[in-house]
């Protein structure tokens, strides 16, 4: 057995962490800024160092041994009092950074307009948006809170529901040309549409989805536009170039300043919804209950 007495490098720990967590010595190496051999090497090491086998490598993947689901538990533990005790020693006199994840679409029509309130009651602590539009499955160890689209199952952390999300066409005013609202099923389908390219509309509805959950018969017509990425979607659709797919709590704004409309009456309720997504460590507890509270007021929750 090894030397208890024998520090390890706390470099190797966060390794061990971040694969541990994630299970993916690939989706570690991304989250850290190294290269998946430079992972598996360090795993390597520690496992030497230990000599003890932590993972245990199956087909396309890993999985922890009983001996690695121990490590990890004490090891998150430790780098929990760790962040701690940097952040007691760091905070007084200085302003703190919250660290936010969330996609291009909610920060830039949901969260954006509404931080400054948030400042203004919080003026102490800042907020560093780190947008993707990825689909999230664990926590990255830098990020305090992740706002995230999705069916609320993330890995190794604490998922709350903010809000559902109901969805219909909407367009321009100016691309309707005099046609009178609510268009009919017939004119909807003709009209020019706007979609999300298949990596993004495998968690969003695209229009085949849309005309099936809203009982329209009509098929679908070639793409007028396609987009990896929501925002610039609407922005596209603002600008007259065709009808979208609108999701309430994104463009409700937008629909009340007039910009865009709703072309017909119904609507489609999505399995999917906005979840606050905490890491199971409460890194940082102190700062986040704020940020925390503030979303649940805005949210009337």
């Amino acid at each position: 057995m090894r030397d208890g007495s024998v520090s390890l490098p706390l470099d190797l720990l966060r390794v061990f962490e971040a694969a541990a967590r994630s299970l993916s010595f690939t989706s570690a190496a991304a989250e850290l800024g190294t290269t998946q051999p430079a992972v598996s090497q360090q795993i390597k090491r520690l496992e030497k160092e230990l000599a003890v086998r932590l993972f245990d490598r199956i087909h396309r993947g890993i999985t922890l041994t009983d001996a690695g689901q121990v490590l990890l538990v004490h090891v998150q533990q430790g780098l929990g009092t760790i962040d701690a005790g940097i952040t007691a020693i760091t905070a007084q006199n200085q302003h703190e950074v919250l660290q936010v994840s969330t996609d291009f679409a909610f920060a830039a029509y949901w969260l954006m307009p509404r931080l400054p309130r948030f400042r203004a009651a919080n003026p102490h602590l800042d907020v560093s948006l780190i947008t993707s539009d990825r689909s999230m499955t664990s926590l990255r160890s830098d990020i305090d809170i992740a706002i995230t689209f999705g069916d609320g199952r993330f890995k190794h952390t604490e998922a709350s529901r903010l809000f559902s999300e109901e969805v219909f066409p909407i367009c321009s005013p100016r691309l309707l040309e005099g046609r009178t609202l609510p268009l009919s099923n017939e004119q909807l389908a003709g009209m020019p549409l706007l979609h999300l390219k298949p990596d993004m509309s495998s968690r969003w509805f695209d229009w085949n989805g849309l005309f099936q959950a809203l009982g329209i018969t009509q098929q679908v017509g070639p793409a007028a536009l396609s987009f990896d990425n929501y925002t610039l979607l609407i922005q596209a659709a603002i600008a007259g170039q065709g009808v979208a797919i609108g999701w309430s709590h994104l463009v409700d704004e937008l629909l009340e300043q007039g910009v865009l409309c709703k072309v017909i009456e119904g609507q489609a309720q999505s399995r999917f919804g906005y979840y606050a997504v905490l890491s199971e460590r409460k890194r940082r507890a102190r700062l986040l209950q704020p940020f925390v509270q503030w979303l649940h007021a805005e949210l009337g929750l």
